[in-house]
C-alpha cells in the first residue's frame, strides 16, 4: 500500500497466525486500503473487465467510503465496472429504515459515485422468512456468476464475529438467516435507541462465502476492539472466534489504528518479540508489566525478576535492577499532584489560570474528572467548561414527555398558557406518543431533549465550583441530526471552537482522550478541538498553552501513559458522585449506555478507584481514588 506508512508491517508467522498493518490513525488505514481498492478497479476499467467488492456497513469503513467518493470525485476514478455484494443486513429490515444497512450504504457511498444500480446487490431484509433460504442461496448464486469477491471488506465485532457469524459459525457456511449474539445487540443499542429495539435476526454471508474472496481486508480501530484483535491474530483457530478463521485464508490482512493494536504482544511487551529501543517510555512499560505480573511493588524487583521475565536487554543496558527501578518509581511518584494547575508560589508559574474543559456529551466533565474539576475551581482558577454537542438524542421520550408536560401546567398554572405555548406542547406530546423507535424527533423536541441537558449540565458544573457564566454550549452543527449518525465535520464545528479559544485565551484545555465510546462523538469532538488549536498555532497565548488529555467514561489510561494523577479523598469522591448524579436523565439507564451495563458514576469510580489501586500496588502511597491525564504534544502523529 502506498501513502502513510504503517508503523508495523507484520507477515504472517507463527505466533501472528494473520498478516496485519499497524497505522498512525483510523484515517491514514482507510485512506490506504482506498487506494488498494481504487487500483484494482483501475486495472479492471484498463482490461474491460468488472472488479467485484464485497462491502460492509458500519463506522470502521466510513472512512474508506469518504476516500472513494474523493477520489471519483477530484481523481477521476469511475465506479461504473464495479459489482458490489453487501455482507449482511438485519432481520426484519426495510432498507429505508435509519439503521438498515442498504441505506447507509447509498448514504455514505453508492449515492455519491457513478457506480450502476443494477450492480448494487444487498440482502433484502424484506422477504418472507419462509423463503430467505432460497433467496440466499440465489445470492450466493449471484456471487458466483459474477466470478466472486476481489475484495472483501470486513468489520469484527467484540465477539470475534465477522458479517453476522456469531460464535459457533463453522468455516462451511454460506449465506443464511443468523440469531443474534447478546452482546452484539448490545453494541449495535446505540443505533436503535436501546437493545430492546434491536432485531434478533440477520442475514450474513458465511463464513465459506467470505473465504472465498481473493482478498479480504479486516478493518479494526480502536480500544474496544484491542482484546479480539489480539485473539484473532495470535491466538487458535475456533469456531468460537468466527474472525479466526481468517487464518485460513491466503491473502487476508488486519488493518488497525495504534489503539486496536493495543494488547498484540508486538505492541504491549515488544521487548519479548525483538530488540527494543530502551527509551524512558519502553523502560516504563517494561517495569510496571513487569511489577504488575509478579504483583511485586516497583521497588522490590530483583535482577532475578527481570532475568527470569525477558528483560535480560534492560538490565544489560541500563544496570542493576535497584536503579532500574528507583527511576521508574521517582518518575511516578512525579506525576502525583494535588495542584494539577501549579501552586501559586511557584516561581515562573501563572496564578491563577484561564481553563477550558472541553466536554463532548454534557456529562463527561463529570464523569471524567469531576474531582479534577471541583480541585482546579477550588483552588481559584478561572475554570470554563465547553460543551461541545447537546446530547439531546441520550434523552428518553418519557423524559421529554413530563417535561413537556411540567411546562404546560406550569404555564396553567400562572396564567401563561397562551395559544402558542397550548400548540407548541400538544404538538409535541402527539408527537411522542405515536412516535416509532429510531424515528428523528420534531425540531421542537431536539430543542427540549437539548435543553434538559443543558440545565443538568449547569447544576453538575455548580456542584464542583463553577459558575454558570463560564459554562459554554457550544451545540457543535456536526452532532444536530436528531439520530446516532452524525454530519461529517464542516469549518462551521472548528471555527466555533476556534471563537471560544480566542475568547478565553487558556493557559489550560482539558479534552476527552477517552475514544471508546460506542458512537464516535468523543472522537470527532477531539478532532474538531484539534483542528481548531492547529488554527490558533500562531496565537502568542497557544505557544504557553497545554492540552491535558482525559480518561473515565469508556475507559482509563494505562500506569505507564499517565503524565498527571490527581489523587481524590473520599469527600471529594461524594461530590464529584453528587455532580454526576445531577444528571437525571442519564441516571439509572442511559440511552447509549454501550457494553458496560453500570451507570456512569459507577463505572467513574470503579476506575478511579483501580487507578488508585495500581499505584498502590506498584509501591506509591495509598489514595481513595485517583483521575489520569496524559499531555497532548502537538509534533505526536
Amino acid at each position: 500500500m502506498s501513502g502513510t506508512d504503517a508503523t508495523h508491517l507484520v507477515p504472517q508467522s507463527p505466533k501472528n497466525k494473520i498478516a496485519y498493518r499497524v497505522y498512525p490513525e483510523s484515517t491514514d488505514a482507510s485512506a490506504a486500503v482506498a487506494r488498494e481498492i481504487a487500483t484494482l478497479i483501475r486495472e479492471r476499467a484498463a482490461e474491460s473487465r468488472m472488479a467485484v467488492l464485497g462491502l460492509v456497513a458500519g463506522s470502521s469503513p466510513v472512512n474508506v467510503y469518504a476516500e472513494l467518493i474523493r477520489l471519483h470525485r477530484e481523481e477521476n476514478l469511475s465506479l461504473a465496472n464495479v459489482i458490489t455484494f453487501n455482507l449482511d443486513e438485519y432481520y426484519p429490515m426495510s432498507p429505508d429504515c435509519l439503521q438498515s444497512h442498504a441505506r447507509f450504504m447509498h448514504e455514505h457511498l453508492f449515492d455519491h459515485v457513478d457506480i450502476r444500480p443494477e450492480n448494487i446487490h444487498l440482502p433484502d431484509g424484506t422477504q418472507p422468512v419462509e423463503t430467505i433460504a432460497d433467496g440466499c442461496a440465489a445470492y450466493d448464486q449471484e456471487l458466483i456468476d459474477a466470478g466472486g469477491i476481489d475484495i472483501q471488506l470486513l468489520g469484527i465485532g467484540r465477539t470475534g464475529h465477522i458479517g453476522f457469524n456469531e460464535p459457533g459459525s463453522g468455516t462451511d457456511s454460506r449465506t443464511r438467516m443468523i440469531t443474534l449474539d447478546g452482546m452484539t445487540r448490545i453494541d449495535s443499542a446505540s443505533h436503535f435507541f436501546g437493545v430492546e429495539n434491536v432485531p434478533r435476526r440477520a442475514i450474513t454471508m458465511g463464513v465459506s462465502t467470505i473465504l472465498q474472496a481473493r482478498k479480504i481486508f479486516l478493518l479494526a480501530f480502536g480500544e474496544g476492539k484491542s482484546s479480539i484483535i489480539a485473539r484473532t491474530i495470535e491466538g487458535e483457530l475456533a469456531p468460537s472466534v468466527p474472525a479466526t478463521s481468517l487464518q485460513e485464508h491466503t491473502d487476508a490482512e488486519l488493518i488497525l489504528d495504534r489503539a486496536a493494536a493495543a494488547q498484540l504482544t508486538v505492541i504491549q511487551s515488544p521487548w519479548l518479540v525483538d530488540k527494543v529501543t530502551w527509551d524512558d517510555t519502553m523502560v516504563r512499560r517494561a517495569v510496571i508489566d513487569l511489577s504488575q505480573a509478579l504483583q511485586k511493588p516497583v521497588l522490590m524487583l530483583v535482577d532475578g525478576d527481570y532475568n527470569e521475565n525477558g528483560l535480560q536487554d534492560l538490565l544489560a543496558e541500563h544496570g542493576s535492577a535497584y536503579e532500574i527501578n528507583l527511576r521508574v518509581f521517582r518518575h511516578l511518584q512525579s506525576t502525583i499532584t494535588g495542584w494539577p494547575a501549579g501552586k501559586p508560589d511557584q516561581p515562573g508559574v501563572v496564578f491563577p489560570k484561564r481553563i477550558v474543559l472541553f466536554s463532548p456529551h454534557p456529562d463527561d466533565d463529570v464523569i471524567s474528572m469531576g474531582g479534577t474539576l471541583t480541585r482546579l475551581a477550588g483552588q481559584g482558577h478561572e475554570v470554563h467548561v465547553a460543551y461541545q454537542t447537546s446530547g439531546n438524542i441520550a434523552v428518553f421520550d418519557g423524559d421529554a414527555i413530563r417535561f413537556a408536560k411540567f411546562a404546560r401546567e406550569f404555564c396553567k398554572e400562572f396564567d401563561l398558557l397562551t395559544p402558542p405555548v397550548v400548540e407548541l406542547t400538544k404538538r409535541m406530546i402527539e408527537f411522542l406518543g405515536t412516535k416509532d423507535h429510531g424515528e428523528v424527533d420534531i425540531p421542537e423536541m431536539q430543542r427540549l431533549k437539548g435543553l434538559i441537558r443543558r440545565g443538568e449540565a449547569e447544576e453538575g458544573a455548580i456542584v464542583c465550583g463553577v459558575p454558570a457564566e463560564r459554562l459554554h454550549f457550544l451545540e457543535l452543527p456536526f452532532y444536530e441530526t436528531g439520530v446516532v449518525r452524525k454530519s461529517p465535520v464542516s469549518d462551521a464545528d472548528i471555527q466555533i471552537t476556534v471563537d471560544l479559544l480566542r475568547e478565553v485565551q487558556p493557559h489550560q484545555i482539558y479534552a476527552a482522550g477517552d475514544l471508546s465510546d460506542p458512537h464516535g462523538t468523543h472522537r470527532t469532538c477531539l478532532d474538531i478541538l484539534l483542528s481548531a488549536c492547529e488554527r490558533c498555532g500562531e496565537d502568542e497565548w497557544m505557544s504557553h498553552c497545554v492540552v491535558w488529555l482525559y480518561r473515565g467514561a469508556w475507559q482509563e489510561w494505562a500506569p505507564h501513559e499517565i503524565e498527571m494523577a490527581v489523587p481524590l479523598s473520599p469527600q471529594e469522591v461524594d461530590r464529584k458522585r453528587a455532580a454526576i448524579f445531577k444528571h437525571e436523565s442519564q441516571k439509572d439507564r442511559a440511552l447509549f449506555p454501550g457494553a458496560d451495563a453500570r451507570e456512569f458514576w459507577q463505572r467513574a469510580e470503579a476506575r478511579n478507584a483501580h487507578t488508585a489501586r495500581t499505584y498502590d500496588q506498584l509501591g506509591l502511597a495509598q489514595y481513595q481514588a485517583i483521575e489520569g491525564f496524559v499531555e497532548y504534544k502537538r509534533t505526536q502523529s
